[in-house]
């Protein structure tokens, strides 16, 4: 009876088996048994590609896999694992805590001196791995207890802790091609006996995103509608079946994402392309970013990238920060973009932030100069005993409304900080500017005029 108890589950776990492959989605039907069937990447599973080459050889070391949903990272970790003579195990990212990391090194070091077989342990969306579980797992990094893989979608850089991340290799997943998805999407097909029309299969491919998971996800839904057709004979996809497969789409990104986009949508306006700026700016909004922080990141432009060339941006960009204060998204998605336009399309000069940064810089490397008599204050009461504004003369009491004065400390006297380019406004700001400085290099060290 017991032995029956035993041999029963074992054929009903069989059984359940063979049912569930056949009813597994189409992603995990479709998942690829050899690198050969590995669709795309191949830059690291290529002939000779470096990964490749170390997962035939049984020769990878602790590593990191990161990319977008849909790469193949899950994928390549599964298959390295069907190629080594290691143990493989597989801890989950989001319930695993430090007690089970713990026993899993405990368990490799057991294995590794009773069988001499060394562990993978494969961690799939390892960002989730917190701190104090990273710093649990670290010592069976680092005496080579465990080969790490890790997955995840995360910039590394940002998610693991410096000794961990130090500790393994990184290999970059890209998202697949438009080629790759097309072939991916007609084995599918095929593997269901189905065809689909060349505009269906490019829906569907627009629609994936370059994520392989997705693509087959649209692909099976489908399917699914043009068996539900009626249509005679084998199932055929057409474009109505693609599009009302995905009908929205949800975008997403991630902390890499978000700074890659916000920095694609600043060198766009700083390269004076709108086109490529509002793109970029509908981009973000889509994804759910917070507007203000866009509309921050145009305001500090308008001053670092354009400033005195068109010294109406910073109020333009000003203008679209507070308009998002009163009306809100959706409307104010105009008034971004209305900035973004003009700034793009803005003449460009730094000149104003490279006059700060210099002057920063002096200020935090070179002695401190006093500020000259003249221009101290000399409101309070016995200021004057000091010295306090002696020699100080208004400029607005000169017809030319300037004089002839020094206004650095000293040791700084002749110091040009802020050099003005030819491009926009700042054109005529470079020509005023060096008219006054023609006038004032006659001064005198006291910052009197010599002679």
């Amino acid at each position: 009876m017991t032995t029956r108890g035993r041999r029963g589950p074992d054929l009903f776990d069989a059984a359940a088996d063979v049912e569930l492959a056949r009813r597994a989605p189409l992603a995990a039907r479709m998942r690829p048994r050899s690198l050969d069937e590995v669709v795309g990447q191949r830059h690291l599973l290529g002939p000779g590609a470096p990964l490749r080459v170390l997962i035939e050889q049984d020769r990878l070391s602790s590593a990191v896999f990161f990319g977008p949903p849909g790469s193949g990272k899950t994928t390549v970790a599964r298959l390295a694992a069907a190629r080594t003579e290691k143990a493989f195990v597989q801890l989950s990212a989001v319930s695993a805590g430090v007690a089970e990391v713990r026993a899993v090194l405990d368990e490799s070091r057991r294995r590794l001196g009773a069988e001499g077989r060394g562990t993978i342990l494969f961690l799939d969306e390892i960002h989730r791995f917190s701190r104090s579980q990273q710093d649990a797992l670290l010592p069976g990094v680092e005496d080579g207890t465990v080969v790490l893989l890790g997955a995840t979608t995360e910039n590394p850089f940002f998610s693991l802790n410096g000794p961990l991340l130090s500790r393994s290799t990184l290999w970059r997943f890209e998202p697949l091609s438009r080629e790759d998805l097309a072939a991916l999407a007609n084995r599918a097909a095929a593997a269901e006996g189905a065809t689909v029309d060349p505009d269906a299969l490019s829906a569907c491919v627009d629609l994936a995103e370059g994520d392989a998971r997705a693509l087959l996800t649209t692909v099976e839904v489908a399917l699914a509608l043009a068996r539900g057709s009626g249509a005679p004979g084998p199932p055929h996809v057409t474009i109505e079946h693609a599009e009302a497969a995905r009908t929205t789409r949800a975008l997403r990104h991630g902390r890499d994402e978000h700074y890659d986009i916000a920095s694609a949508l600043i060198k766009s306006i700083r390269g004076s392309d709108a086109d490529a700026g509002v793109y970029w700016l509908a981009r973000l909004l889509a994804a759910g970013e917070d507007p203000r922080f866009v509309a921050r990141r145009l305001v500090i432009l308008a001053s670092e990238d354009i400033g005195m060339a068109d010294p109406t941006s910073l109020l333009v960009a000003e203008a679209a920060a507070s308009a998002l204060e009163r009306v809100g998204l959706p409307e104010a998605a105009l008034n971004l973009a209305q900035a973004v336009v003009h700034l793009a399309c803005a003449p460009k000069s730094n000149r104003t932030a490279v006059a700060l940064w210099r002057a920063q810089e002096d200020v935090a490397s070179k002695p401190l100069g006093a500020v000259p008599a003249s221009l101290r204050d000399a409101h309070y009461q016995g200021a004057a005993s000091l010295g306090h504004g002696t020699g100080y003369e208004y400029p607005h009491d000169d017809p030319r409304g300037w004089v002839e004065a020094r206004y650095l400390p000293e040791e700084l006297a002749g110091t040009r900080y802020y050099e003005p380019s030819r491009h926009g406004a700042e054109a005529e700001v470079a020509e005023r500017l060096a008219r006054l400085r023609a006038s004032g290099a006659e001064l005198g060290p006291g910052g009197s005029a010599s002679g």
